[in-house]
C-alpha cells in the first residue's frame, strides 16, 4: 500500500506512527534505524498528505481514526503501539477514544488534548479558516514560508525551514485543505478523559523549549494525575523533537515502551 511504509520484523510489536500536518510517512524514517530493532514500525500518510487522497467529512476525526484501524487491521494487526506528533498526536486521541481495546500503549509528541471554551473554539476556528483560505489562495512555497514564521518552529534555524519549504512544497494544497479544516482544533472533541478509557500506559513527549505544549502537558497530568500521564520533557528540544533530535527521541521512546524483544 502506497500510504504505508513498514520497517521492523512483523514478528516484532507493531508501533503505529502518525505524523504531523504537512508531514508524511517518511518523516519517521530517520527513527528507523534505531526503533525498527525493535519494533514493527508502522508508519501511515494521513488524509490529503503524501500518497493518502482520502477526503474527510468534517469533523472528520472518527473517520481517520477508523481509517487508520481498518488500514492497520489489514496487515493482520489488532493491537499495537501508537504514536502520534502534533496532529498525529490529536488524530491519536482519537483512535484511543473509539478503539481502546486496540492500542498497547498511546505516546503522544506535541499534541493539544482539545479545547473546552467554546470562545477559545470560535478563536480556532477563525484563525483556521484564514489558514486555509492562505493555503488555498497562495503557492504552497509562499503558503509553508509564512507557516514556518509562527512562534512554535521557532527552534528551527532559517535553513532548517528552507529544508521543510523543500521538502513540502509539492503538497496538494487543495487536500491538504480538506484535512485542516475537518481535523480543525475547533472541532475536536476534548480528549482529556480518554485517559479513563484506557487500560494501557499513556506517555507524552515535550521539549522543554516549547514552553505553550510544556504548559499544556503540565497541565493535564495535574488534573487527571501520574498514574494516568506520564510526561516526558526533554531537554534542549522545541515542538518537532523526532526531526530535530532523532537520537534523543529514539532512547526516549524505547525506554518508555521498555521493548523485551530486541533484534
Amino acid at each position: 500500500m502506497l500510504i504505508i511504509r513498514r520497517f521492523g520484523h512483523p514478528n516484532l510489536p507493531a508501533l503505529v506512527m502518525l505524523h504531523g500536518f504537512l508531514g508524511s510517512k517518511d518523516d519517521w524514517s530517520i527513527l528507523m534505524p534505531k526503533l525498527s530493532q525493535y519494533f514493527h514500525c508502522i508508519c501511515i500518510d494521513l488524509p490529503g498528505h503524501g500518497a493518502n487522497h482520502l477526503a474527510l467529512a468534517s469533523p472528520g476525526f472518527s473517520q481517520v481514526a477508523a481509517h487508520i484501524v481498518d488500514k492497520v487491521s489489514g496487515l493482520g494487526i489488532k493491537q499495537f503501539h501508537l504514536l502520534g506528533y502534533s496532529l498525529g498526536g490529536r488524530i491519536a486521541l482519537h483512535v484511543a477514544k473509539d478503539f481502546p481495546n486496540a492500542l498497547l500503549s498511546l505516546t503522544l509528541e506535541s499534541a493539544h488534548p482539545g479545547l473546552i471554551d467554546n470562545h477559545q473554539r470560535d478563536e480556532r476556528a477563525k484563525s483556521d479558516n484564514l489558514w486555509a483560505k492562505k493555503l488555498q489562495q497562495l503557492t504552497m512555497p509562499d503558503f509553508l514560508s509564512l507557516w514556518y514564521q509562527q512562534a512554535v518552529f521557532n527552534d528551527l534555524s532559517k535553513q532548517q525551514k528552507q529544508q521543510l519549504i523543500t521538502l513540502r512544497r509539492h503538497n496538494d494544497p487543495l487536500r491538504l485543505s480538506n484535512c485542516y479544516l475537518a481535523t480543525s482544533l475547533s472541532l475536536q472533541q476534548d480528549c482529556k478523559p480518554v485517559l479513563h478509557q484506557l487500560r494501557c500506559p499513556c506517555f507524552y513527549l515535550y521539549g522543554e523549549d516549547d514552553r505553550k505544549f510544556a504548559q499544556i502537558a503540565k497541565d493535564w497530568q495535574a488534573e487527571y494525575g501520574n498514574d494516568q500521564l506520564t510526561l516526558q520533557p526533554l531537554t534542549a528540544a522545541g515542538h518537532n523533537i523526532h526531526s530535530l533530535h532523532p537520537r534523543l527521541f529514539s532512547d526516549t521512546l524505547l525506554a518508555l515502551l521498555n521493548p523485551t524483544t530486541s533484534a
